[in-house]
């Protein structure tokens, strides 16, 4: 009797604590072998971040799908959490002992700090963000962090030849974090600061703006307050910003308004007819387009996940992926995004010079496509 009591209270424990209804698969019963498989730990039972990972889920399947008559893949299982900054670290220590041999996510900022802050990871782990602290032997990060596109169009422009900038912001905290990480790439690559310039919707302030080729504003806004200040600005400016005032080509009059801006973005996005691109399937129904960039993760994640399974990260690396060119600096996978350009109310990519190949990057290694599939546009 005490032995089925103590059995009874091991359960309860479990379920109040989410764990027996922690994956959307059926777990093995205990008395069975741990079947191998890969983890992927999302956060589909949270209402604020359910959509988010839900399109990372969708996207991950899609290229996991793509290898399922490889004899050597490993089936993938999908581990619901609601709150990955309290339940991470139990989640993923179930799908290691449900024998997962590669582990990805968690997603949240919260969640990827906790799981960081793990001492034993005992399989390769792909968090999908970043963390702020040393990271165990086999734990690497993945992300879409804002602030690297920042670093990266200050890099693009001082590329481009411009020698001052010019950083306009607004009272957003993502529009602080864009602004401090252009300015400290800027200064990194020897360039100088004529001004900061805080647009607080009044246009005034931007009229003492005179076109200087040599000098790159930067906006650092999202679409909504780019498009307001966009139309102030000498037409001749070369004018630079994130994926952040990207909103899709369907966004035809958002474009106009935005025409002669620089960024960057996904060749998910800016690249559909690419045939790297098109050997994955799209999302049905259509995704909004900052799902669309969490579906681009998803592909790029199962990617780099069999390129660790499989010890390749030394040679497969810069991996060229729909969410960007991916290389290792660490334990951090850096994305480096296509540049592109608003033009006559449509953005497209722009290439420094002119690509001899259908490869969106040197020395790409197209994915291989399904037994009988073909590429649709």
């Amino acid at each position: 009797m005490q032995r089925v009591f103590l059995w009874l209270s091991t359960l309860f424990a479990l379920y109040v604590s989410g764990f027996a209804c922690a994956t959307d698969n059926p777990l093995p019963p205990g008395d069975e072998r741990p079947v191998p498989h890969i983890a992927l730990l999302l956060p589909l039972k949270s209402e604020m971040f359910g959509s988010a990972a839900d399109a990372v889920q969708r996207g991950f399947m899609a290229a996991a799908n793509l290898v399922l008559t490889d004899p050597n893949s490993l089936p993938v299982r999908v581990y619901s959490s609601f709150d990955e900054g309290s339940d991470i670290v139990a989640l993923y220590r179930l799908a290691v002992t449900n024998g997962a041999r590669g582990v990805v996510g968690p997603l949240t900022r919260s969640g990827v700090a906790m799981l960081a802050a793990e001492s034993e990871i005992p399989v390769p782990t792909l968090a999908l963000n970043l963390a702020d602290r040393p990271a165990a032997a086999q734990l690497y990060f993945f992300g879409m962090a804002a602030e690297a596109e920042a670093r990266q169009i200050a890099q693009i422009a001082k590329q481009n030849g411009h020698q001052q900038a010019i950083v306009i912001v607004t009272r957003s905290q993502l529009s602080h974090r864009l602004q401090l990480a252009f300015e400290e790439e800027w200064y990194g690559t020897g360039g100088s600061l004529v001004r900061e310039m805080l647009f607080d919707a009044d246009p005034s302030v931007l009229a003492e703006i005179t076109s200087l080729q040599d000098t790159a504003v930067f906006l650092a806004a999202d679409a909504m307050e780019a498009r307001k200040i966009r139309p102030f600005l000498p037409k001749s400016q070369p004018i630079y910003a994130t994926s952040q005032v990207f909103l899709g080509n369907s966004d035809t009059l958002g474009g106009y308004d935005l025409d002669g801006v620089r960024f960057v973005d996904m060749p998910w996005l800016l690249q559909t007819d690419h045939p790297a691109v098109m050997v994955y399937p799209r999302a049905n129904p259509p995704l909004s387009v900052a799902h669309e960039r969490l579906y681009g993760l998803g592909i790029d994640a199962f990617r780099l996940m069999e390129l660790m399974l499989g010890n390749k990260l030394s040679t497969h690396l810069p991996l060229d992926g729909v969410s960007g060119r991916l290389r290792l600096d660490g334990h951090i996978f850096q994305r480096a995004a296509l540049p592109a350009r608003f033009e006559q109310g449509h953005a497209e990519y722009r290439a420094a010079s002119a690509p001899s190949t259908v490869r969106m990057f040197p020395d790409q290694v197209l994915p291989p496509a399904p037994p009988g599939a073909t590429a649709q546009r």
